[in-house]
This record gives C-alpha cells, structure tokens and sequence, in this order.
C-alpha cells in the first residue's frame, strides 16, 4: 500500500507540475512565450548542444518556466500535500463533531462509495475524500458543483471526487453505494410521488449494510418529515441523531441478508 500511494503522489505532482506550466502560458502573451522560446534555444546553444528540434526545445522551455514559477521539488510538495489531508481527514476541521451522525456512520479509511446533494456538499466531500470514499455530488446548482470540482482538484482528491449538475429526479446510480447523505433541500419542489420514486432508486443501488443519511431536518421544514421517512424505509433499521439547536439526522441502515 505505500508504494501505490507513493506511486499515486508521483503522478499525481506530475500533473501539478504540468498544470503550473501551462495555467503560466495561458496568462502570458504569444510574444512572451516565443521569447522564452529564444531564450530556450541560447541555453542549448550555450550547452554545446548541436543538435536538437522542437520537441528538446519545448523541454527546455517548460524548465525555464518551472524555474521562475520556483515549482517546488517534489519532497517538498509531498510534505505539504500530506500535511493538508492529514488535516482535511479531522471532521474538526469542517466543523464537525468527532461522533457526529455523518463521521461515524461512515468510518474513515472505509473506502465507501457515498452520493452527496444538497446545497452545502463540499466540505463533505472533501472530508470523506480525504478519509477513502469516492464520493459523487449531485445537485441543479452548477455553482455549487463547480466549487465541490475545484475545492478537490485543489487539494489532489479530484480523482475521488465525482460531480454532476442535475436534479436527484434525472440522475441514477451508475453503481453500487454505500452511503447516501442528501439534505432535506435536494428534495424541494419534488411531489411526495416524486420524492418516493428517487428515495427507492437510492435504495435499490444502496450496498447490504449501507446507510442513508438525510441531514438537517428542522422542526416544520415543508420538503421531508420524520414520519414520510419513516414509511420510505420500512425494513431499515432507523434511528433519528440529535444535532446542535433544532437540526437533527434521520439515519437508516440496510439490512444485511445472509444466506440460510
């Protein structure tokens, strides 16, 4: 296991590396980079370097740039990445509770696979990215799955990370999960038929032992009761987590079927 993630760190600074580079090239004009173009041919010349095309120059080139964007080396980009999860997988850091519903339903190092929706994903994400999960966020807000993609792609957990702009009522499993963690408010607008409909697709596509996590469920929120999800997930074993001043978790597990 260290030497895949090793590996996967390796790769993953190299993609880093590239990006810096070209996000550099984009923001500077044609001008300037035929410039450092030349600049790239004098430093081969001065080399002795007799020979050599474009594809040596487009090499040098890249160095130079890396060199003045002072890239750091990969120790040092390795050190600070794992120092940053090492911080992002403390559910403290995103302002929850050690034995908050979410963090302990969903055990770090697991490597579940969990749908997120609602308005506010992202800090989930990224907390259960960093723990192992893959993670897919759905929501009809494009911003706020543009913020999940680039708050991902900003820490090296993009590759966990999955997101699609679409309402819950157009959006199906393409897999199956082990946990559900959606907001009373990624129902909203949706007709009790409607809200059935979606609740038993993420049911049927739910793992044996998995849990549905519905978050923040205040005292007469018009979306969703404790009763309409008490009915939902008849079978399921259920509980309701207090939360801090009126919110509150309604938490339903799978059951396991076991061969007789």
């Amino acid at each position: 296991m260290p030497h895949q993630q090793h590996r996967s760190l390796k790769h993953e600074y190299e993609l880093y590396v590239d990006r810096e580079i070209e996000d550099y090239k984009d923001s500077i004009p044609r001008s300037a980079i035929l410039s450092i173009g030349d600049e790239a041919v004098a430093v081969l010349r001065a080399q002795e370097q007799v020979a050599f095309n474009e594809l040596v120059i487009c090499d040098e080139v890249d160095r130079i740039i890396r060199r003045r964007l002072r890239v750091p080396t990969y120790a040092t980009w390795k050190r600070r990445r794992l120092k940053l999860l090492a911080k992002y997988r403390r559910p403290e850091h995103w302002g929850l509770n050690p034995d908050a519903p979410l963090v302990r339903a969903i055990p770090a190092g697991s490597e579940s696979r969990v749908l997120l929706s609602g308005p506010h994903v992202s800090d989930s994400a990224l907390y259960l990215a960093a723990n192992g999960c893959t993670v897919t966020a759905v929501g009809d807000a494009p911003d706020v799955i543009e913020r999940v993609m680039s708050a991902a792609e900003a820490v090296g957990l993009a590759g966990q990370v999955t997101a699609f702009a679409s309402p819950l009522t157009e959006w199906a499993p393409d897999g199956p999960l082990t946990a559900v963690v959606v907001s009373p408010a990624a129902f909203d607008g949706l007709s009790v038929t409607d809200r059935a409909r979606v609740i038993e697709i993420l049911k049927r596509a739910t793992l044996d032992g998995g849990v549905h996590l519905v978050e923040t469920i205040v005292a007469g929120h018009a979306a969703l009761s404790i009763d309409e999800l008490r009915s939902q997930y008849r079978g399921w074993s259920i509980s309701v987590e207090p939360g801090d001043s009126a919110a509150t978790t309604f938490l339903a597990r799978k059951a396991s079927t076991t061969a007789s």
